[in-house]
């Protein structure tokens, strides 16, 4: 599998730290005191430990989020994290962090707040009287099956009530854990109740250390959409996000390499820099991709109507202009040719059931 490279900076300077995809820890928009930094004359870098991750109980008392965003295919989905272990330094969810009182920065992928009562809230939602079913998406704003969820398992527990309800799931993860729960995902899927979407960015492994320093390698994530075809699975890729005059030459090797692998669909987004992102993201580019910097930021403005970002509905996950609309051609065309555009069976929410409950009982649950 020959790859396009990208030199990445391997030493991209004092305030970046291994194994995290940003050394900034910017006060979040709603702080409301700032700091900043000033030089003091002493041109010494300080010699400090690396961020640990943290784990904060997460002590919400519902689990279902639910959207009516107008260009989203689902309206409900359930995230066991809050931040993301991953780093991605391209992350739309990291300015969500500010929310929580955390920094976009390195806080979002260190302090990392979990739901230890997610399955038990789960349960409670999809029992009440009335609960009208439909996909749950796992992963819609921070990944899943992010390092802590090898402990924790709370994302398999989730899936374990889903099944036991016949609920449909859709998961979006850039994780080969997944491969994990592929037990469950297959009895599910058997019944029309579940798929998976990995998420590939590049198949450039330096460049995928840099963004996603603690995501699984790109070849490890192919790897998995296999193993998870081979189980039976549906599967699909996300090439995403296309950031212009960085990764978006390897769109239609992406798109082919996880064809070959078992991928029966594909999904591909336009980078987003919403809020602090857009800073984060400027300072990577200036740290690790020095020499592409201004081309890359140049490109994204002519797709975001000479913005950053563009939060509009319908064109924020495609972009404007001349550099978005040959993007959605190549790849409208490369789905095409890989027979990766038919339509497939949705996913049957007519199965769901409160187990414990006949269906007589749940005739008058509706009155």
């Amino acid at each position: 599998m020959s790859v396009s490279r990208v030199q990445v900076k391997k030493d991209a300077g004092p305030s970046t730290i291994k194994g995290r995809g940003t050394g900034l820890n910017p006060a979040n928009r709603f702080a409301a005191e700032r700091l900043e930094s000033f030089a003091d004359g002493w041109d010494f870098v300080e010699d400090t430990e690396r961020p640990q991750t943290t784990l904060i109980r997460d002590a919400s008392r519902s689990i279902i989020a639910r959207n009516d965003s107008p260009d989203l295919a689902f309206d409900t989905s359930v995230n066991p994290y809050r931040g993301c272990e991953h780093g991605c330094i391209y992350c739309f969810a990291r300015p969500s962090h500010a929310y929580l009182g955390f920094s976009p920065g390195l806080d979002f992928e260190t302090k990392i707040m979990f739901k230890p009562e997610a399955a038990r809230l789960l349960e409670k939602e999809l029992s009440r009287p009335g609960y009208k079913p439909g996909v749950i998406v796992l992963g819609s704003n921070t990944d899943p099956y992010q390092p802590v969820e090898r402990t924790l398992c709370l994302t398999r527990s989730v899936l374990e009530v889903l099944e036991r309800f016949n609920h449909p799931v859709g998961i979006i993860t850039k994780s080969a854990g997944v491969i994990r729960d592929k037990d469950i995902l297959s009895r599910m899927a058997v019944n029309g109740l579940a798929k998976v979407h990995l998420s590939i960015t590049t198949l450039d492994p330096a460049l995928a250390r840099a963004m996603e320093p603690r995501a699984a390698s790109p070849a490890r994530r192919l790897a998995a959409i296999s193993e998870l075809a081979k189980a039976g699975i549906p599967v699909g890729v996300m090439a995403s996000p296309m950031i212009p005059g960085l990764n978006d030459a390897e769109m239609e090797r992406i798109l082919e390499e996880a064809a070959k692998a078992g991928a029966t669909s594909a999904y591909t987004t336009m980078l987003r820099l919403p809020h602090e992102l857009g800073a984060l993201f400027t300072d990577w580019l200036q740290k690790y991709l020095p020499e592409r910097a201004a081309h890359v930021l140049s490109l994204i403005r002519q797709s975001r109507a000479g913005q950053l970002n563009d939060s509009q509905f319908h064109t924020r996950f495609a972009g404007t202009g001349l550099y978005a609309a040959m993007m959605g051609q190549r790849f409208s065309r490369a789905v095409q040719r890989l027979g990766m555009d038919k339509e497939r069976p949705r996913l049957d929410a007519s199965q769901f059931r409160v187990p414990g409950r006949s269906p007589a009982n749940v005739q008058m649950s509706l009155f």
